[in-house]
């Protein structure tokens, strides 16, 4: 059975045109949904708290700024784009006393509804919408006349109204010009906490690292190792953004494209796909994401060990040095 896409003509901006949107935060994403949501001729308010830095930010681009409890308070529909691991404290003291029947509350990411850290009253809709690309690309984007792929899930319909809400507010951030694409929270959740985990970034990063080490203890260059096993990376990912595997495998030598094949499965083996197995169980049973939440209740002592010890890992060294040289890097024509 084929996934069910929406598009513009599917979804109906006037639900949503008569509503105050109270978006709760102002970075990456918060900054993006707000201004895409400004421009579709919605009206936005940005939740921030005191002393915040983002209070001028948002101030300079005409938008309305007040503290988290005054928007919550004023707003119809409430978009939480604050970190996950600060999500559940904040609607406990800011958000859920303002929380009326006939409200909708949203969310970018599933993890908080997921795992239970939020239980909302079931008088309220809980949906979401998850734009499938970075804040700064989705803004970018979009004042180009296009939009990102989205996804959309409804967790309570208390209105009746849910979906078509949340698609209206995919509109309103351009996400119907790419697509969106109905979900669950939990397959929202699962699916994306296993990307970054084993490919999108532990995976990659464990795989850059481990071959530009075997490189170097074999006596090779570090410049050369950086540039072979890190700088062509993006060369190679954004062949399979364009045109998938097959245009990746078109597109380079026959004699990369036969040690793909024959070598490529030798790396990526079954013991190595068991360990995803693994992975993948301890986010569906909620392992991880108890971990994660201790972590931080305990002050992120390993997050913060990790980060710095990965911070000081040699191949950053080599690169920071080399990325120097790479003018064009800083280049954003």
């Amino acid at each position: 059975m084929a996934a069910t896409m929406y598009y513009e003509n599917d979804a109906d901006l006037s639900l949503i045109q008569d509503k105050t949107i109270g978006i709760i935060g102002y970075g990456s994403q918060g900054h993006a949904h707000a201004l895409n949501l400004k421009d579709s001729g919605l009206n936005v308010m940005i939740g921030l708290y005191e002393g915040s830095s983002s209070i001028a930010k948002a101030e300079a681009e005409g938008l309305e700024v007040g503290m988290v409890a005054e928007v919550a308070e004023k707003s119809d529909i409430i978009m939480m784009l604050i970190p996950d691991h600060l999500q559940a404290e904040v609607y406990r003291e800011s958000i859920a006393p303002h929380l009326l029947p006939g409200k909708t509350l949203m969310f970018a990411h599933g993890f908080n509804i997921h795992y239970n850290s939020i239980v909302v009253p079931e008088s309220i809709d809980v949906s979401m919408v998850a734009p499938k690309a970075p804040g700064h690309r989705m803004r970018e984007v979009f004042t180009r006349g296009s939009g990102v792929p989205g996804l959309l899930a409804v967790h309570q319909d208390a209105s009746g109204n849910a979906h078509a809400i949340g698609l209206a507010y995919a509109r309103g951030t351009g996400c119907t010009r790419a697509g969106v694409l109905d979900t669950t929270f939990k397959e929202e959740t699962e699916t994306d906490l296993f990307g970054e985990q084993v490919v999108l970034c532990g995976g990659v990063a464990e795989l850059v690292k481990s071959a530009y080490e075997t490189l170097v203890e074999a006596g090779y260059q570090p410049e050369s190792a950086y540039f072979e096993c890190m700088h062509e990376l993006k060369l190679i990912v954004d062949l399979f953004y364009q045109g998938g595997l097959e245009y990746m495998r078109y597109s380079v030598s026959d004699t990369a494209e036969f040690g793909d094949y024959t070598r490529g499965p030798r790396i990526i083996d079954d013991n190595v796909r068991e360990n995803m197995k693994k992975v993948l169980a301890e986010i569906q049973d909620g392992s991880f994401a108890r971990e994660w939440i201790a972590e931080n209740d305990e002050g992120r002592p390993t997050f913060n060990r990790l980060r710095e010890e990965n911070a000081g890992h040699p191949i950053e060294a080599i690169g920071k040095e080399l990325r120097g040289m790479m003018t064009f890097l800083s280049d954003t024509d």
